[in-house]
């Protein structure tokens, strides 16, 4: 319709300059117009019949309008539009070569039916129309661009989409010859995760316009979609892990529907999870119990519901390493007492945790347990970092801030912070406030507000007896997850009772510790509520008092922990506990398996993605420190990588020199299967250490991960480079509008728009008005 009325497409408005082509000098053409509107308004001044002067002044300005008009089409008016000279420029025609191009979303059409269809030789095709006009030049992209001769080499089998390179490459194989654009067939799935701000900059310097064709659907009628899953890639055996499983719907917001763990093809772990409701993406919990040491190659998956329009994306796989060694842990008491007593015995059948305890049973004077021999804190409290930082976490019990040194305060600050390793916080009257530790340097670690001064006297000043709650983020915590699927205790066959239902039948516990604050960015998984009116003899609270039990932070690269209880061995020996309960023993490994799990050593390797597709680069990134914890620069590093055939490479890393104590490298896996790496780094002086991490090579659905047309990503790139979006069925248009796009050899076409319908109609308009009004004014 709009070409019909105006005689052009809209591309052609955009695109053209408007001007005047009148031979007339444009003051006679004026001086006449204004000679005749003169006469006219004279005219309609003494105009005789009903008319009042309302009346006369709008058939005057109806007739200035016709002859305003009328000048207007005498002064030949027209666009100045740059057009292509036909077949003296190249057009690049990108096509998406990937997976996600099977999918069958257009009347059980997929899309690369649609792009075969737009790319074949009848008359009117895409691909026909730029040849008419084009030199053609026909790439196919998945990871990179490739030149291709004919469609025959299109197999959409690419397990990869990278936009930015694909248009990068397409514009180098075209960089010597006059370009008048790039013409990209996709549905915009890009999963690169390279921002596209780079490459678009790049083609509009180099006035490099892309017109984009997005196939498939912008939004799926029924699928459901396991985008992501977040777990922890290493953990002790024997834990509970956790994970976060993103999932998408639509179609089936609401259902309650499985969400299964494999471990290759093994069940693990089952939950039933409620499909969240409405576009947004939802985060579901899963539980899963690793007592398998190794690389754990794990499965979630959602099974396939009926009326899903795409079979691939119901599932993802996470790499978790499962580590068989044992954690050294120090465990440092002011005063003989229970809690020390119930831990130790909690953990001490697990081979996996070393619980190292310093007890101060008098001045100066410490008991030390399970320690590896004679030297071992022989001296009390460590106070070198070397001895402090063999550790992997410490728990600080009921032991006074005045116990330390500043410079042992500092430093067990800097093993939370610079060696990442975890700080547990327990309750007593020598803890947190109470024990001076406001003003300190622990004070910016703990993820609790202290306030106030040191308490006096042996009696503590506050007591509180507090009821255990999960609060929402605790429900996903590990550390929480003290219920196995084989308990049954108490449930008179309703089967195993909920994390949530275990946590509020415990027995209150004890807090001397008042903790109103906890920081912003602190986590609260375990809050407390008053469990009975306060004791006798102490100062008056506010019924309903609340304080966490449970809170943690990350500081530095650490995690700080909070627990301000003093007697959680009561969920051990309260009356109300059965004798084959194992709550506290679970709590209690979990938490140490929590401090514990991702403490870096000495050398830390990471992995661009704990799962590759095979030919895909994989970047291997270690830090090194020296038994202090200082980056060093000049160490000699090597990854010794062995495939699953067992053939292996030796990949030396490079320091990177814009970070102190990064060293990095890469390699192409040569085959499917678990890579093992295993990072070797030996310093000037002699020193040695070494990591280890695991790489999955396999296929991946990728491709299939949000994989609905993104018209948002693909219009950025039309807009940002002066080229347009087009969906299949608009597309007729865009070979004309690549002419149109002034890039390349051009010539200069004059078009005219005085001839326009909408002229015509115009006039007809105006003076149908001006005849209506007089003929009903009795002037006619």
């Amino acid at each position: 319709m709009f070409e019909f009325l105006f005689k052009y497409r809209p591309a052609v408005f955009e695109q053209g300059d408007f001007a005047f082509g009148a031979r007339w000098p444009l003051v006679v053409i004026l001086v006449l117009g204004a000679a005749i509107a003169a006469a006219a308004l004279r005219g309609y001044g003494a105009a005789p019949g009903r008319s009042s002067p309302r009346d006369r002044l709008v058939l005057r300005g109806l007739r200035v309008a016709i002859l305003v008009a009328l000048v207007f089409f005498l002064l030949r008016p027209m666009l100045v539009v740059n057009a292509a000279v036909s077949q003296r420029n190249f057009v690049g025609v990108l096509v998406d070569d990937s997976r996600s191009m099977r999918v069958a979303d257009h009347d059980g059409a997929s899309r690369a039916d649609i792009v075969r269809a737009m790319l074949d030789d009848r008359q009117g095709a895409l691909l026909t129309s730029l040849r008419e006009r084009f030199q053609v030049r026909l790439f196919r992209f998945g990871r990179g661009a490739e030149r291709v001769d004919d469609l025959s080499r299109l197999t959409f089998d690419a397990n990869e989409t990278r936009l930015a390179d694909a248009l990068d490459g397409a514009r180098r194989e075209l960089e010597s010859v006059p370009v008048s654009g790039l013409v990209l067939l996709t549905d915009g799935a890009d999963n690169a995760n390279v921002p596209l701000a780079d490459m678009l900059l790049s083609l509009r310097a180099r006035s490099v316009p892309v017109f984009a064709v997005g196939v498939g659907a912008e939004r799926f009628d029924r699928d459901i979609e396991v985008r992501r899953v977040e777990t922890s890639r290493s953990v002790l055996k024997g834990s509970t892990l956790v994970a976060s499983v993103l999932v998408r719907q639509r179609g089936f917001g609401g259902a309650a529907v499985p969400l299964v763990v494999e471990d290759e093809g093994r069940v693990v772990g089952r939950s039933q999870v409620i499909l969240p409701v409405g576009d947004e993406a939802g985060v579901v919990k899963v539980r899963v119990q690793l007592d398998q040491a190794g690389p754990r190659a794990l499965t979630f998956r959602i099974p396939l519901q009926p009326g899903e329009q795409v079979t691939q994306n119901n599932g993802q796989g996470a790499l978790v390493r499962v580590r068989d060694g044992r954690e050294k842990i120090l465990y440092v008491e002011g005063e003989p007492r229970y809690e020390m007593r119930f831990i130790r015995a909690a953990v001490e059948a697990d081979s996996n945790l070393q619980l190292v305890a310093l007890q101060r049973t008098a001045e100066n004077k410490f008991l030390r347990l399970n320690v590896d021999g004679p030297a071992e804190l022989v001296g009390g409290f460590p106070r070198s970092r070397a001895e402090l930082f063999q550790y992997r976490a410490v728990i600080l019990g009921s032991i006074e801030a005045g116990f330390f040194g500043k410079d042992q305060l500092a430093m067990l600050a800097d093993f939370v912070g610079t060696r990442g390793g975890g700080l547990l916080f327990l309750g007593g009257r020598r803890a947190f406030a109470e024990g001076g530790y406001a003003g300190t340097a622990l004070a910016d670690v703990m993820p609790v507000v202290i306030e106030g001064t040191a308490a006096t006297g042996d009696e503590p000043a506050f007591v509180s007896d507090l009821a255990a709650t999960l609060t929402p983020g605790g429900l996903g915590a590990a550390v929480t997850q003290v219920v196995t699927e084989r308990d049954t205790i108490g449930r008179q066959g309703k089967g195993a009772p909920t994390v949530a239902e275990k946590w509020g039948s415990l027995p209150a516990v004890t807090s001397v510790n008042r903790i109103r604050r906890v920081k912003p960015g602190a986590v609260t998984l375990i809050a407390g509520r008053q469990a009975r009116p306060l004791r006798q003899g102490l100062p008056a609270e506010a019924a309903g008092y609340e304080q966490p039990l449970l809170v943690y932070q990350r500081y530095g690269r650490g995690l700080a922990v909070a627990l301000p209880v003093q007697d959680s061995w009561t969920w051990r020996m309260g009356a109300g506990i059965e004798v084959e309960d194992a709550t506290f023993e679970r709590f209690w490994r979990q938490m140490l398996r929590w401090i514990t799990s991702e403490v870096p050593g000495r050398v830390t390797i990471a992995t661009t993605a704990d799962q590759a597709n095979p030919r895909s680069p994989v970047t291997l990134r270690a830090e090194v420190v020296d038994s202090a914890f200082t980056r060093l620069n000049d160490a000699q590093v090597v990854a010794h990588v062995v495939n699953a055939a067992g053939d292996r490479r030796d990949v030396p890393l490079d320091w990177t020199v814009d970070r102190d104590g990064e060293y990095q490298g890469t390699f192409t896996p040569d085959g499917a299967g678990i890579h093992s790496i295993r990072v070797e780094a030996v310093s000037k002086s002699g020193g040695s250490a070494s990591d280890s991490a695991y790489v999955r090579v396999a296929e991946r659905d990728d491709e299939f991960v949000d994989a609905e047309m993104r018209a948002s990503v693909l219009k950025r790139i039309a807009d940002e480079t002066g080229g347009r979006f087009y969906t299949p069925a608009r597309a007729r248009s865009l070979a004309a509008d690549v002419a149109l796009s002034r890039r390349g050899v051009t010539v200069v076409n004059e078009m005219d728009l005085w001839d326009m319908p909408i002229n015509f109609l115009l006039l007809v308009l105006l003076l149908g008005a001006e005849w209506g009004c007089r003929k009903y004014r009795g002037l006619a």
